[in-house]
This record gives structure tokens, sequence and C-alpha cells, in this order.
């Protein structure tokens, strides 16, 4: 044996009771689990870890996280390695680098600069992939060819291949658009992706319709994959878009996963039980759904992305083309604080919930932890110039906090049935969302500890097990004989998020030890030099 972890409490992610027992692990696996009322010798190892007031459980799987070029720029990765995370689920909101052509990595790199850094004319990451299998290569090179800090698997980008094979134009997709489309899909899932993503707020994902997109579920659905959409809207119209996901993959038969399954803004105040009364009737009938949440109140995103979807048509040049000339720009002003753009999910533009959390021109930093109603009014002008000049300025890099979620919808959707644990962390910007450092304890410090929202054997089941099950891994997820050795050790009457809004950057307390594949990620609470992830690739069960 390698390690052996003495009198620990196993928390086994199955949301059974916990037990006491001395965990082995051997060449990277779970090696023997002996029960503090099994009888014959216990395991001894080349190390043991005294471990009586700690907790085990399996690594915990991050389903939505924004990592993609964090994962080769950052060796030590611990906003996440710190948090237990030991799988982040990448690729999401239909936007990422594979698979792409010169031209398509050069838009997509300038349209998500304020997701993942890296723009155009950056330099700190050799992009030297265009298909999904090299990108996924490429994690598994990692830095030098050790690996990367974590495991990672993808789902391919909708709004990127309809990027590589449509452009940028509002327009229904050809047959033989559709068809290419289809085959990149395929082919993304034959090279190990685990599904598709998509922005469905975001250009150019969002000019799919309906019937473009059950096609491409068609294909996901022959390779057993998944589809995980951000939908058309978490505001005015919610209820509708999450009905729309559903009847979509059911017409597909393709599984589904609804990414931050969130309800904000005023008109959903409350309404979270009308979200899970529609996904339970969809389940009862033989749905497969699943969906994940962070347990925060504000979002993250960019704050191009507020604005309506004719606007951005064309591309990130045609859109500060647009912002620059006085006229359009007074047109998209009147949607967004009149209309309610599509961009903002259909609601009038609030200006004093969006704040500022990062810029790509450092110059522009003073602009970071003010709402853009603040800053407005520090300048003497109306939110809207203060917003125009600082999308010009920073060409479209800013991300914000968008402060429109409901404490008693953020609850009520984690104790679903089907509910998992994502992050959406951005790691981005200088004032990032504390969910990038924070998610994972949050849950079990504050909802489990402190509120009693879940219970820790519950909760540990929506991190892990839960997740492992959509994603279809066999040996991972639960602390079985036999299984991947992807572990994490935390105390569970001190586990805390430390990261806050004023200090989004702090690590986590209470974890002491990660590990993946047997080897110490954490140490101690001390991030080793051990790079043991690589990419996780789904062999396809191809039908059809």
């Amino acid at each position: 044996m390698d390690t052996v972890f003495r009198d620990v409490r196993v928390i086994d992610g199955s949301g059974g009771p916990s037990y006491r027992a001395d965990v082995a692990l051997a060449d990277g696996r779970i090696a023997e689990i002996h029960r503090e009322t099994d009888g014959g010798p216990r395991p001894s190892a080349a190390r043991v870890v005294a471990a009586d007031g700690l907790a085990l459980s399996p690594g915990f799987i991050d389903m939505h996280a924004h990592s993609d070029l964090a994962l080769l720029r950052d060796p030590s990765h611990e906003a996440k390695a710190a948090q237990g995370v030991t799988l982040e689920v990448i690729g999401q909101d239909g936007l990422s680098y594979a698979p792409v052509d010169d031209t398509t990595l050069a838009e997509v790199r300038a349209q998500i600069t304020g997701w993942n850094g890296s723009g155009p004319g950056s330099t700190d990451i050799d992009f030297d992939w265009r298909t999904v299998g090299e990108y996924l290569d490429r994690l598994d090179h990692g830095f030098d060819g050790a690996g990367i800090a974590v495991n990672a698997a993808y789902l391919i980008p909708q709004g990127t291949v309809r990027m590589l094979t449509v452009g940028w134009d509002d327009r229904p997709a050809t047959a033989d658009e559709v068809a290419r489309m289809r085959r990149l899909v395929a082919e993304g899932l034959e090279q190990g992706a685990v599904g598709l993503s998509s922005g469905l707020t975001y250009t150019p994902g969002m000019y799919a319709s309906d019937a473009e997109l059950t096609e491409l579920c068609r294909e996901v659905a022959r390779y057993d994959g998944y589809y995980c959409p951000h939908h058309r809207s978490y505001g005015a119209g919610a209820l509708q878009a999450y009905e729309e996901m559903v009847a979509l993959t059911r017409e597909a038969g393709c599984a589904l996963h609804l990414a931050h399954a969130t309800m904000n803004f005023g008109v959903n105040k409350g309404r979270a039980p009308e979200l899970l009364a529609l996904l339970d009737r969809a389940l009862d009938t033989g749905a497969d759904i699943s969906l994940d949440t962070y347990p925060y109140t504000p979002g993250c995103t960019t704050l191009v992305a507020m604005l309506p979807s004719w606007a951005s048509e064309g591309g990130p040049e045609a859109i500060l083309a647009r912002l620059k000339d006085d006229a359009t720009a007074e047109r998209i002003r009147h949607v967004m604080e009149v209309e309610g753009a599509d961009g903002c999910h259909g609601v009038p533009i609030e200006w004093d919930t969006i704040e500022i959390s990062g810029v790509s021109d450092p110059g522009l930093a003073g602009c970071v932890g003010k709402t853009i109603a603040r800053s407005a009014a520090e300048r003497g002008e109306r939110p809207w110039v203060t917003a125009r000049r600082l999308l010009v300025n920073d060409r479209l890099g800013s991300t914000i906090l968008q402060h429109v979620g409901h404490e008693e919808n953020v609850r009520e959707i984690m104790r679903h049935r089907v509910h998992t644990g994502g992050s959406d962390g951005i790691l981005q910007g200088y004032k990032p969302h504390p969910r990038a450092y924070g998610t994972f304890p949050q849950y079990l410090g504050k909802y489990v500890r402190e509120l009693g929202v879940l219970t820790l054997e519950d909760c540990v089941a929506h991190l892990t097990s839960r997740p492992a099950a959509r994603l279809r891994l066999p040996d991972r997820g639960l602390v079985r004989e036999g299984y991947r050795a992807d572990l994490v050790l935390f105390d569970p009457a001190t586990v805390t998020a430390e990261s806050t809004f004023d200090a989004p950057r702090t690590l986590p307390s209470g974890i002491p030890h990660v590990l993946i594949d047997g080897r110490f990620v954490i140490e101690d609470g001390r991030r080793t030099a051990v790079l043991a992830g690589r990419s996780v690739r789904r062999t396809p069960a191809r039908r059809g």
C-alpha cells in the first residue's frame, strides 16, 4: 500500500450514512476500506496519515468551470485545487477554443477575453491546437509533459461550432451547414468530449433555432453524451426558456444538464418552486435531466453580453463600430434601458446592479469594484455614457458582477434531487466573483454546517456521485474499493469559504488534503508541485 488514512470519517458520496474506517490507497486507486466494525488486521502502508476528526470524500466535481486556459497558464491552479476540486467540466456556455480554424480562434479569443484572458496579441499561451482532440492532448501534456493541476472534461461549444460554420450572421443555418455542424460535434465526441454546451444569450450561438439545436442534440444522443445549455433567459420568460430546453432534448432523445440553473431578477423572486415542479413533471415521465448551481446570489459575465443580439452581429469589431456610432449607440441604450435586451434576459437593465469586476486594460482599473451607476454619478453623467465608454476603451474585455439573484431561490434549487455543484468561476479580473475560490467550501460550511439546508452526506453526494453519474464515469464519484483515489479530506467543523466580494482570491480553510490518483495535490493545506490532472475522455458508445 502507498497511503493509509487512519480512523477517518468516510462520507462515500452515495448519500448514505457516514462511517469510520481506515482507507488504503495503492497505484492510484482505493485498495482497501477497513471499517471500524470489521475484524482482522488493519491495513498498513508506507505512509500512514492520522485522520481522526477529518472527513474523507470523493473529490469534488465542478460541473461548470471556466478554466479552459487557466489550466494551461497556471500550474498551481490553487483556486480549484484548494477547494477539493479534482475534476472540472470546461467548454461551457457555448464558447471555447476548439474546434476552430485560425479566423475563428482569433474571434473567440477576442470575444471571451473577459472570461479567460489571452486576448488577441497576448502570447502567454501557444494556441497550437485546432481540434477537440488536439486541445485534450494539450491538457494531457500540460506543463513540460507533467500534466495539469486537476482533471478536466470538455464540452463542445455550440457557439464556436456555429462561428466556424455559419459565421456571425443572424440567420438560419442551411441544410449543408447543419450537416457540417453535426459532423464537427460527432468528431469532438469521438475525440473524447462528454457533450455539447450552448450560450443562448451569447452571440453567435443564440442565433440558432430550436430546430438547429435539436439536430445537434440528436448527434449528442447518438454518442450518449449530454447537452448543457445556458438557455435563452434567466429573467423575463425564464420558465418558458427552461421548458424550451426540456422539450428540445426530449425531441432529440438527449440527456439534459441545465447550467447555473437560477431564477434571477425581480420578476422571478420566490419562483423556484415553479421551476422545480416543471422539472419534476419531466423527470417523472422519463426525462434525463440534471442541473448545477453556485451557492451565491450575484451572477458574473461580461459587460458586452448585456447588449442586444442585433448589436453583436458580425463579431467584436462590428460591435465596437456600432458603439462608436452615436445614432446606433442610442438605439442600443433605448433597448437596454427601456425595452429589455435579450442579452440582459429581456429585463430593462438596472445599472446599480452591474458592478465592474475586471478589465483587460490596467489603465481602467479604477472602475473595478464600482457599479456603473456609481461610476456615472462620480462623473456626473448618465450610466449608459459610462458603460459605452468602458466597452469601447476596454475593447469589450470588461467583466461584471450582476446582483440580481434571490437567496430563497438559491436554497430551494440546491435541495433538488438532481442538483449538482458548479462554480461558474471566472478567474480573470481584478475582483472576480468569490465563487471561483469558494463554491465548494461554501456549500459545506455555510449551507451544511451553518444553515442546515443540506445534510453533510447529501451535500457530498451533490458534489461527487451525482456529477460523476451525469458524466458517466464508472470509477469516480464514490469511495469504493477499486475506484480512482481522487479524494478530499476536510474538517466538517471548520471548512469555510474565506473568499469574499472584497477579497475574492482568498483560499478556503479546513481542507488539509486533496489527492488525484492517490497523489497529494494539497498536503497539510499547501499546494504541492504534483501535476496529476489529465483530460478525462469518455469513450463514446455510438448508437445508430
